[in-house]
Protein backbone atom coordinates (compact mmCIF):
# COMPACT_ATOMS: atom_id res chain seq x y z
CA UNK A 1 0.00 0.00 0.00
CA UNK A 2 1.25 3.49 -1.06
CA UNK A 3 0.84 6.20 1.49
CA UNK A 4 1.39 9.55 1.89
CA UNK A 5 1.47 11.40 4.93
CA UNK A 6 1.33 15.20 4.95
CA UNK A 7 2.59 16.12 8.96
CA UNK A 8 0.80 19.88 9.40
CA UNK A 9 1.46 22.53 12.25
CA UNK A 10 -1.41 24.54 13.70
CA UNK A 11 -1.76 27.26 11.55
CA UNK A 12 -1.87 29.79 14.81
CA UNK A 13 1.86 28.93 15.33
CA UNK A 14 2.83 28.93 11.28
CA UNK A 15 5.43 30.51 9.72
CA UNK A 16 7.16 31.94 12.64
CA UNK A 17 9.95 33.18 10.48
CA UNK A 18 7.82 36.00 8.30
CA UNK A 19 7.05 37.75 11.49
CA UNK A 20 8.51 40.79 10.64
CA UNK A 21 7.24 40.84 7.12
CA UNK A 22 3.57 39.46 8.19
CA UNK A 23 0.86 39.76 10.80
CA UNK A 24 -0.50 36.48 12.64
CA UNK A 25 -3.39 36.69 11.15
CA UNK A 26 -1.74 36.69 7.46
CA UNK A 27 0.86 34.22 8.50
CA UNK A 28 -2.32 31.64 9.23
CA UNK A 29 -4.26 32.83 6.38
CA UNK A 30 -0.57 32.02 4.23
CA UNK A 31 -0.42 28.80 5.84
CA UNK A 32 -4.13 28.03 4.70
CA UNK A 33 -3.80 28.78 1.24
CA UNK A 34 -1.05 26.72 1.00
CA UNK A 35 -2.62 23.83 2.40
CA UNK A 36 -5.79 24.13 0.35
CA UNK A 37 -3.29 24.25 -2.69
CA UNK A 38 -1.37 20.96 -1.67
CA UNK A 39 -5.27 19.50 -0.87
CA UNK A 40 -6.08 20.19 -4.25
CA UNK A 41 -3.10 18.16 -6.03
CA UNK A 42 -3.25 15.15 -4.20
CA UNK A 43 -7.03 15.10 -4.45
CA UNK A 44 -6.41 14.89 -8.06
CA UNK A 45 -3.49 12.26 -8.01
CA UNK A 46 -4.22 8.98 -8.85
CA UNK A 47 -1.29 6.65 -7.20
CA UNK A 48 -1.90 7.38 -3.65
CA UNK A 49 -3.67 4.27 -1.88
CA UNK A 50 -4.25 6.42 1.23
CA UNK A 51 -3.80 10.14 2.09
CA UNK A 52 -3.10 11.04 5.77
CA UNK A 53 -2.54 13.85 7.96
CA UNK A 54 -1.19 14.29 11.36
CA UNK A 55 -1.93 17.05 13.18
CA UNK A 56 -2.75 18.60 16.43
CA UNK A 57 -4.96 21.15 14.89
CA UNK A 58 -8.83 20.59 14.91
CA UNK A 59 -9.24 23.06 12.06
CA UNK A 60 -6.87 20.94 10.51
CA UNK A 61 -8.17 17.91 11.36
CA UNK A 62 -11.68 19.00 10.14
CA UNK A 63 -10.43 19.87 6.39
CA UNK A 64 -8.58 16.44 6.35
CA UNK A 65 -12.06 14.83 7.48
CA UNK A 66 -13.72 16.67 4.80
CA UNK A 67 -11.41 15.41 2.21
CA UNK A 68 -11.77 11.99 3.33
CA UNK A 69 -8.29 11.48 4.49
CA UNK A 70 -7.44 9.38 7.63
CA UNK A 71 -6.58 11.73 10.23
CA UNK A 72 -3.72 10.89 13.40
CA UNK A 73 -4.65 13.00 15.58
CA UNK A 74 -1.37 14.84 18.03
CA UNK A 75 -2.09 16.46 21.69
CA UNK A 76 0.75 18.29 20.52
CA UNK A 77 3.54 18.31 17.73
CA UNK A 78 6.62 17.73 19.86
CA UNK A 79 8.62 17.80 16.41
CA UNK A 80 8.10 17.15 12.78
CA UNK A 81 10.60 14.44 13.28
CA UNK A 82 8.62 12.37 15.49
CA UNK A 83 5.21 13.06 14.17
CA UNK A 84 5.98 11.29 11.00
CA UNK A 85 7.72 8.64 12.89
CA UNK A 86 5.44 7.83 15.24
CA UNK A 87 2.94 7.88 12.12
CA UNK A 88 5.15 5.95 9.95
CA UNK A 89 5.45 2.81 12.81
CA UNK A 90 1.29 3.07 12.78
CA UNK A 91 0.84 3.17 9.03
CA UNK A 92 3.51 0.29 8.68
CA UNK A 93 1.36 -2.37 10.89
CA UNK A 94 -1.93 -1.38 8.81
CA UNK A 95 -0.01 -2.40 5.72
CA UNK A 96 1.85 0.49 4.17
CA UNK A 97 4.97 -0.67 2.12
CA UNK A 98 5.31 3.13 0.87
CA UNK A 99 5.38 6.01 2.23
CA UNK A 100 5.67 9.59 0.71
CA UNK A 101 5.91 12.24 3.04
CA UNK A 102 5.07 15.80 2.16
CA UNK A 103 4.87 19.41 4.00
CA UNK A 104 1.69 21.31 3.74
CA UNK A 105 3.52 24.57 2.58
CA UNK A 106 4.79 24.18 -1.47
CA UNK A 107 1.97 25.17 -2.90
CA UNK A 108 2.93 24.79 -6.60
CA UNK A 109 2.35 21.10 -6.15
CA UNK A 110 1.39 18.88 -9.22
CA UNK A 111 -0.41 15.86 -8.96
CA UNK A 112 1.70 14.49 -11.53
CA UNK A 113 4.48 14.87 -8.92
CA UNK A 114 2.83 12.92 -6.45
CA UNK A 115 2.09 10.10 -8.82
CA UNK A 116 5.76 10.16 -10.37
CA UNK A 117 7.22 9.89 -6.95
CA UNK A 118 4.76 6.93 -6.13
CA UNK A 119 6.09 5.62 -9.01
CA UNK A 120 9.56 5.05 -9.09
CA UNK A 121 10.44 1.40 -8.90
CA UNK A 122 11.10 0.88 -4.94
CA UNK A 123 12.55 -2.13 -3.11
CA UNK A 124 13.11 -2.37 0.49
CA UNK A 125 16.05 -0.69 2.06
CA UNK A 126 15.46 2.04 -1.01
CA UNK A 127 14.07 6.14 -0.54
CA UNK A 128 13.94 8.95 -2.77
CA UNK A 129 14.53 12.64 -1.62
CA UNK A 130 13.49 16.13 -3.30
CA UNK A 131 15.44 18.85 -2.14
CA UNK A 132 14.50 22.53 -0.59
CA UNK A 133 15.28 24.98 -3.19
CA UNK A 134 18.38 25.52 -1.34
CA UNK A 135 19.46 22.64 -0.96
CA UNK A 136 19.28 22.27 2.54
CA UNK A 137 16.48 21.17 3.47
CA UNK A 138 13.98 18.00 2.42
CA UNK A 139 10.66 18.62 0.36
CA UNK A 140 9.96 15.13 -0.18
CA UNK A 141 10.72 11.87 1.45
CA UNK A 142 9.72 8.74 0.00
CA UNK A 143 10.72 5.52 1.87
CA UNK A 144 10.71 1.77 1.15
CA UNK A 145 9.45 0.66 4.13
CA UNK A 146 8.25 3.33 5.76
CA UNK A 147 10.84 2.74 9.03
CA UNK A 148 13.81 2.44 6.68
CA UNK A 149 15.39 5.22 8.54
CA UNK A 150 14.54 7.80 11.12
CA UNK A 151 13.40 10.89 10.44
CA UNK A 152 15.77 14.06 10.37
CA UNK A 153 13.44 17.21 9.55
CA UNK A 154 14.76 20.62 10.38
CA UNK A 155 18.08 22.60 9.48
CA UNK A 156 20.07 21.05 7.16
CA UNK A 157 17.81 17.68 6.81
CA UNK A 158 18.77 17.24 3.49
CA UNK A 159 22.51 16.07 4.57
CA UNK A 160 21.13 14.72 7.84
CA UNK A 161 18.48 12.62 5.57
CA UNK A 162 21.56 11.62 3.67
CA UNK A 163 23.66 10.65 6.83
CA UNK A 164 20.84 8.48 8.14
CA UNK A 165 20.38 6.75 5.06
CA UNK A 166 23.83 5.60 4.54
CA UNK A 167 23.58 4.68 8.47
CA UNK A 168 21.00 2.42 7.70
CA UNK A 169 22.68 1.16 4.33
CA UNK A 170 19.41 2.76 2.21
CA UNK A 171 19.59 3.19 -1.25
CA UNK A 172 19.16 7.37 -1.55
CA UNK A 173 17.68 8.48 -4.98
CA UNK A 174 18.22 12.37 -5.03
CA UNK A 175 15.69 14.02 -7.69
CA UNK A 176 15.03 17.55 -8.20
CA UNK A 177 11.88 19.22 -8.69
CA UNK A 178 11.55 22.69 -8.92
CA UNK A 179 7.50 23.13 -7.89
CA UNK A 180 8.35 20.31 -5.00
CA UNK A 181 11.79 22.43 -3.70
CA UNK A 182 9.86 25.76 -3.85
CA UNK A 183 8.90 25.89 0.33
CA UNK A 184 7.51 29.83 1.35
CA UNK A 185 9.53 29.59 4.68
CA UNK A 186 11.89 32.79 4.03
CA UNK A 187 10.97 36.34 2.35
CA UNK A 188 13.00 35.54 -0.60
CA UNK A 189 10.65 32.36 -0.92
CA UNK A 190 7.58 34.98 -1.14
CA UNK A 191 8.94 37.11 -3.47
CA UNK A 192 10.24 34.69 -6.06
CA UNK A 193 6.68 32.91 -5.74
CA UNK A 194 4.76 36.03 -6.15
CA UNK A 195 6.95 36.67 -8.99
CA UNK A 196 6.26 33.59 -10.96
CA UNK A 197 2.77 34.76 -11.39
CA UNK A 198 1.14 31.73 -11.04
CA UNK A 199 -2.51 30.33 -10.48
CA UNK A 200 -2.80 28.99 -7.30
CA UNK A 201 -4.70 29.96 -3.70
CA UNK A 202 -1.51 30.96 -2.23
CA UNK A 203 -0.78 33.60 -5.32
CA UNK A 204 -4.08 35.38 -4.85
CA UNK A 205 -3.95 35.35 -0.87
CA UNK A 206 -0.02 37.10 -1.12
CA UNK A 207 -1.75 39.19 -3.81
CA UNK A 208 -4.06 41.30 -1.02
CA UNK A 209 -0.96 41.87 1.44
CA UNK A 210 -0.69 45.14 1.10
CA UNK A 211 2.98 44.54 3.58
CA UNK A 212 4.26 42.49 0.70
CA UNK A 213 2.90 44.97 -1.97
CA UNK A 214 5.47 47.72 0.02
CA UNK A 215 8.01 45.34 -0.20
CA UNK A 216 7.81 44.35 -3.91
CA UNK A 217 7.83 48.12 -4.82
CA UNK A 218 11.03 48.94 -3.00
CA UNK A 219 12.76 45.94 -4.20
Amino acid sequence: MKVVLLPVKDPVHAKQRLADYLSPRERQELDWAMLQDVSRALRAATKPDRIVVVTCSKSVLRHAVDNGWQVIEEKEQISESQSVDVSSQLLLREGASVLLCLPGDIPLLDPKDVDLLLSFESEPGSAVIVPSRDGTGTNALLRTPPDAFSSRFGKNSFFRHQQEARRRGVKLRVTENPRISLDLDELSDLLHFIRLDGETRTAEVLKRFDSLSAILKSK
